[in-house]
C-alpha cells in the first residue's frame, strides 16, 4: 500500500480535519498498533481510550469533537467501519482475478451444464453429471459439485467445498472453503435394539446473496427442503440441521448448532455457540446472546434473549443478580441459625 491522506480523504468522500494532505500513508491497523504511517478508524465507543492513545498517521472519525494526540490527522466520515473497508477493498490483499475456463486438472462430466467461456473450473474440482454452473460463478480447487446441482450466477465456491446431489445455490452467493452443502441430515429410528438409518432423500436451497463461512454444514432435509433465506449471512462452523428453515437477512455466527425442522424468522441473530432445539419457531428480529440455549419456541417478534434455557433479556439479568446474592444471603441465613441457636 502506498497512498496519501489527501487520496484517501478522496477515496472515502470524506472530510481532512487535520493534518497534511501531502502525508504518505502506507498500510493500516487497529488504533492500538497502526503506525505513525498508516490508517486506522475509530467505530467503537467501546474504543475511545485506544483512540486517545493512538500512534497512527491517520484516523477516520465519525465526529470533529474527538481527542487524539497531537500529529495524528483526522478524517471525518460519516461511517468510520464502512469507510475504512473501502480504503482495505482499494489496498488489501485482493482475492484471484476470475479468469474464464477449465483447468485440465479438473474433471467437468459431459452432461454437466457448463459454459467454459463464462465459469472458471479451478484445479482437481469436480462438476459431475447434469449439474450446472452459472455465468460469472468460480468453483475451487477440490471442490464438488455433485450430480444435479445447480449453482447460480457469480458464486464464489471456495476451495474443497462439497454441494450434494441436486442442491440449488442461487445468485451471488459466497461459500468459503470446506463446507458442506446437503449431507445427511441425522436421522435415525430405534428398532429392535437398533439404531435403523432413515434416508433423507431432500435437498437444500440457498437463496441469493447468502454467505456462508467456512467448515460450516448445513443437512439436506429427509423430505423437502432444507432453506436458506436471502441475504443470510452464516459464520464459520456452523451446524444447521435437515429441513431448517431460516429466513432473510439473518445472522448466524460461529459454533451455532440448529436442531432439525426448525424455523428460523427474517432477520434474526443468533451470536455465538447458541443452541437451538429441534421442531421450534423462532420470531423474527429476535435476537439471541452468545451460549443461548433455546428449547422453546420464542413467538413475540423483536426481543433479546439470553441464557440457559434462553429467557428474555431482563429476566435473565435478574436471574443472574439473584445467583451473585446467594452468598451473601447463604452467610445471613447462617448468621441467624446461630443466632437462633443460642
Amino acid at each position: 500500500m502506498k497512498t496519501t491522506i489527501g487520496e484517501i480523504v478522496s477515496l472515502v468522500g470524506g472530510i481532512l480535519l487535520r493534518g497534511e494532505a501531502a502525508k504518505e500513508i502506507r498500510g493500516f491497523g487497529s488504533l492500538d498498533q497502526a503506525a505513525g504511517d498508516s490508517v486506522t478508524f475509530f467505530g467503537n465507543p467501546k474504543y475511545r481510550e485506544q483512540l486517545e492513545a493512538t500512534a497512527a498517521g491517520v484516523v477516520l472519525v465519525p465526529s470533529a469533537h474527538e481527542k487524539v494526540p497531537e500529529g495524528v490527522a483526522l478524517v471525518q466520515v460519516e461511517n468510520p467501519i464502512v469507510a475504512f473497508d473501502v480504503i482495505i477493498r482499494e489496498h488489501g490483499v485482493k482475492p484471484p482475478a476470475f479468469v474464464a475456463g477449465v483447468s485440465p486438472s479438473a474433471f467437468v462430466h459431459a452432461e454437466a451444464a457448463i459454459d467454459p467461456s463464462t465459469v472458471s473450473i479451478l484445479p482437481n474440482a469436480t462438476v459431475a453429471a447434469k449439474a450446472s454452473v452459472g455465468k460469472g460463478s468460480r468453483i475451487g480447487s477440490g471442490a464438488v459439485i455433485s450430480e444435479g446441482a445447480v449453482i447460480g450466477e457469480d458464486c464464489e465456491i471456495g476451495p474443497n467445498v462439497t454441494v450434494r446431489e441436486g442442491c440449488i445455490i442461487g445468485d451471488r452467493v459466497i461459500i468459503h472453503p470446506n463446507v458442506v452443502i446437503g449431507g445427511d441430515g441425522y436421522g435415525f429410528e430405534f428398532i429392535e435394539g437398533r439404531h435403523q438409518k432413515i434416508e433423507q432423500l431432500g435437498i437444500v436451497r440457498i437463496e441469493s446473496d447468502v454467505e456462508i463461512g467456512a467448515s460450516t454444514t448445513i443437512d439436506r432435509a429427509r423430505f423437502g427442503e432444507t432453506v436458506i433465506g436471502e441475504g443470510t449471512k452464516i459464520d464459520n462452523q456452523v451446524q444447521i440441521g435437515h429441513n431448517c428453515i431460516i429466513g432473510k437477512h439473518c445472522l448466524i455466527v460461529a459454533q451455532t448448532g440448529i436442531s432439525g425442522s426448525t424455523r428460523i424468522g427474517n432477520y434474526v441473530t443468533l451470536a455465538a455457540q447458541c443452541g437451538i432445539a429441534g421442531h421450534l419457531e423462532i420470531a423474527d428480529q429476535t435476537t439471541c446472546g452468545g451460549r443461548s440455549g433455546v428449547i422453546q419456541s420464542i413467538t413475540e417478534p423483536g426481543g433479546t434473549y439470553f441464557g440457559y434455557p434462553a429467557r428474555p433479556l431482563k429476566e435473565n439479568r435478574r436471574e443472574s443478580m439473584r445467583i451473585k446474592q446467594l452468598g451473601a444471603l447463604l452467610k445471613r441465613v447462617k448468621k441467624l441459625e446461630e443466632q437462633a441457636g443460642q
